[in-house]
């Protein structure tokens, strides 16, 4: 198929959807378009959730099982089994949120390596992923970031994230299954970035283990990648990178307003789409420092990097280049370019319905945000009904 319409393709991209979950997933991203009904939707759902209404049942049949794998790891093997029947693997994400109690860090740091023991066990599952905040508190990174001093309470706390990172890294370099670190908000990134690099340092040696993830709409990380290239070479280790876009955007503009400093995003999409295509063109021609997870939703994007990796000779299913989109959402991208051979990956989010909500909203209201991404899925997805009928 022609490369430049290879994602107008709904047959292999729905290949796996019944009927109903077509008419399903139909109905959802119908919903998703009308800002006004996502935030009356969001306002209801938050409010039904606190108050402990019965309305579990119907965002599991609804929201949630279009856009989690399930309640479990067990909860979510149908859903990874059946993905990699057609070359699409799973990154399986526990996706609770917003926990500060060290009991809970650790619980997360115990799911972290139970789900790296488990992907060590599945061909179909060729990575783990956390969030550095889940390893502690928000503050404790951010008055870090800052250089606050921190006190002795904290500092004890600082000692026990730094653990808890090490284990899970010594855990994926023991199963030999790559983890990507997801990045936050940018005023407690700079510590996250310093730790997870200690780690690349130390388990990188030989292959990416341990990813970073860059967020390209900050304008800084294309020569935050450079240095840390440069990092790797004079100390002897491999670079891994997960490639985003970015999901703070309103967050960090209000707070560079509200404190007075310039903000670190681009400052517009057209500046953002050209840091992402800028940074992943680098990469391309630097994978023997630098192995990297492509994640994206945009098909200019994805269309550029097969078109360059064509151009420079990398092999479709080089292990060191993954592509990968949420589970749910851009289905015409993660199936059409399985079909073609290259690795892909969908992040697959899961655990007890009322904890995943906060990720579910965000999802809804980023949907409703990102100009022309619902109406894209709608398009193709009624694309398939007609075809379906025919």
């Amino acid at each position: 198929m022609e490369q430049n319409n290879l994602f107008d393709n709904t047959e292999t991209a729905f290949a796996l959807k019944s009927d109903s979950e077509l008419e399903r997933a139909y109905f959802l991203f119908k919903m998703i378009a009308n800002e006004p009904l996502v935030r009356i939707g969001t306002a209801v759902t938050n409010f039904a959730i606190k108050a402990h209404l019965p309305v579990q049942g119907l965002i599991r049949a609804t929201v949630f099982d279009h856009f989690c794998g399930g309640v479990s790891e067990d909860d979510c093997l149908p859903v990874v089994d059946k993905m990699y029947l057609k070359k699409v693997c799973s990154v399986l994400d526990y996706s609770v949120e917003g926990k500060e109690e060290e009991t809970q860090f650790d619980a997360v740091l115990k799911k972290t390596k139970e789900l790296l023991e488990f992907a060590d066990q599945k061909d179909a599952m060729p990575f783990g992923v956390f969030k550095p905040t889940g390893f502690g508190r928000f503050l404790v990174w951010q008055k870090k970031t800052e250089g606050t001093p921190l006190n002795p309470e904290e500092e004890n706390e600082w000692n026990r994230i730094e653990e808890r990172f090490d284990k899970a890294c010594k855990k994926a370099y023991e199963c030999d299954v790559a983890l990507l670190i997801d990045a936050e908000e940018s005023w407690m990134q700079d510590a996250a970035d310093e730790l997870v690099t200690k780690m690349m340092r130390k388990y990188n040696t030989e292959k990416a283990i341990v990813y970073n993830t860059l967020q390209l709409y900050r304008h800084d990380r294309f020569e935050y990648l450079q240095k840390l290239q440069k990092e790797a070479r004079v100390h002897n280790f491999k670079v891994g990178v997960k490639i985003v876009r970015g999901a703070y955007m309103e967050k960090e503009n209000e707070r560079a307003k509200e404190k007075g400093y310039t903000t670190p995003i681009c400052r517009n999409k057209k500046e953002t789409d050209e840091n992402f295509n800028k940074t992943m063109k680098y990469i391309l021609q630097n994978l023997d420092d630098i192995s990297v997870f492509v994640g994206t939703h945009n098909e200019e994007s994805s269309y550029l990097a097969m078109q360059m990796m064509s151009t420079l000779g990398i092999l479709r299913n080089d292990p060191r280049v993954w592509f990968g989109q949420l589970y749910g959402m851009s289905d015409h991208i993660s199936f059409n370019q399985a079909e073609e051979g290259y690795n892909v990956a969908k992040y697959v989010p899961f655990g007890p319905v009322r904890d995943v909500m906060p990720y579910l909203i965000r999802r809804a209201e980023e949907n409703t945000s990102v100009a022309g991404q619902t109406s894209r899925e709608l398009n193709l997805l009624s694309h398939e009904k007609k075809r379906r009928k025919l």
